[in-house]
This record gives structure tokens, C-alpha cells and sequence, in this order.
């Protein structure tokens, strides 16, 4: 019989967040495999780590993050015979799902902005995968869009997992199912950028308070 996995309701959910987990609790590959018989298993894999995917979403989709959140609780439902069950901690699994969503939110919202802009009669500029919308720029902040402009997609996805998601490098490497010296390799590059573009910002800074 298929299932369909419908997350609670917002303030289910906001219940739900925060709970801490209880000792001898089962890991979360024990959760996903007892899903497969039993699909109310998930609700406690949603219930561990709902908060935590929203909160990255949101602050990288603004208010689209719940739906991406959501969505991405119901791809990882639809997949989960597939989960490697050598990792106990599902969340590279979750956040790498979330990552692929909102790289394909973020590529609708640039050709939506390229439909408006041809709609307004204005010459679009050829903008490329990696460059950021106006919603990521906002989100970002001036000084972290300014500082991450031009840096590639892929890049930027592994930046904030570290920095956001509290990924380490090898539940990085998982999330992105790439190679764990691709993902050092990324980080140093956007650390790289991120450092010189603040230490630049701060000499500027003196130099206009000479």
C-alpha cells in the first residue's frame, strides 16, 4: 500500500521542536527502517529535526522555507528505502535533500525575475546558476550577498551548510554526496572569498575614516 507523509500542522510542529530526545531512543536509521512497516515511524524523525531544516530553509528562501522544509520531509519519506543505514544521524540525509530543493526554488525565482524583466520591456541580463537572485541577496544580508557574488552555487551550498546547518565536513560530504577533499576544497574557496572581501570592506573603512 503507498503512503503519503502529510508533517504536522505549524503549531504541531512548534510543539513538537526542541523536544529533547530520550536516552536509549532509537537512532535515526532505526526510524527510517521501521517506517517501511510502519509509516508512523517517521513522525518521530520529522519530530527530531523538523525545526532544524526550517530554520535553514527559511533563511535562505525567506517566507517559501516552510513549504521547502515540508516538501523536503515528504521527498525523504517517498525515498526512504533508499537511506544508508551505516549513518545513525539522518541529518546530512535531510539537509542534503533541502539543498537540492531550494537550488531548484532558486532557479524558478531567477526565471521568474527574467519573466518580469522581459515583461517590463527592459533588456534581461544573462544570469547564470551560480549568481544570486534578489531574494538570496536579501536574505544574505549586503555584506555576506556582496561577499559571496560570483562565488559558485556549489560553494555557497557547502558555506552554509557549515555555518548554518552545523554540518561538519563529512556530513557535508554526505549531504552533497560528493567527495570529502571537493568539500574542503569548496569551503576554503568561499572562506577565501568571505575573508578577503571583509578584510578589504574593513581597510576601506579605515581609509575612509583617515
Amino acid at each position: 500500500m503507498d503512503h503519503t507523509y502529510s508533517p504536522p500542522g505549524v503549531a504541531a510542529q512548534l510543539r513538537l521542536s526542541g523536544t529533547p530526545a530520550r536516552r536509549n531512543s532509537p537512532t535515526d536509521a532505526e526510524l527510517v527502517a521501521s517506517s517501511a512497516r510502519n509509516p508512523e515511524a517517521f513522525t518521530q524523525l520529522f519530530e527530531r529535526h523538523w525545526q532544524a531544516i526550517f530554520r535553514f530553509c527559511q533563511s535562505r528562501a525567506g517566507s517559501a522555507g516552510e513549504d521547502i522544509a515540508a516538501e523536503a520531509f515528504r521527498v525523504a519519506f517517498d525515498r526512504r528505502g533508499r537511506y544508508d543505514a551505516r549513518y545513525g544521524d539522518a541529518r546530512p540525509w535531510l539537509f542534503g535533500i533541502a539543498t537540492n530543493l531550494l537550488r531548484d526554488h532558486f532557479r524558478s525565482t531567477r526565471r521568474e525575475e527574467q519573466k518580469l524583466t522581459r515583461s517590463a520591456a527592459l533588456e534581461p541580463a544573462a544570469q547564470s546558476a551560480d549568481e544570486l537572485g534578489e531574494l538570496e541577496r536579501q536574505l544574505l544580508g549586503p555584506q555576506l550577498a556582496t561577499a559571496l557574488h560570483g562565488l559558485p552555487a556549489a560553494d555557497r551550498d557547502a558555506l552554509l551548510l557549515l555555518a548554518w546547518a552545523d554540518l561538519d565536513y563529512e556530513q557535508i560530504a554526505l549531504a552533497l554526496d560528493v567527495p570529502l577533499g571537493t568539500v574542503r576544497s569548496r569551503i576554503h574557496r568561499a572562506r577565501q572569498r568571505v575573508r578577503g572581501y571583509l578584510e578589504t570592506t574593513e581597510y576601506d573603512d579605515v581609509r575612509n575614516e583617515a
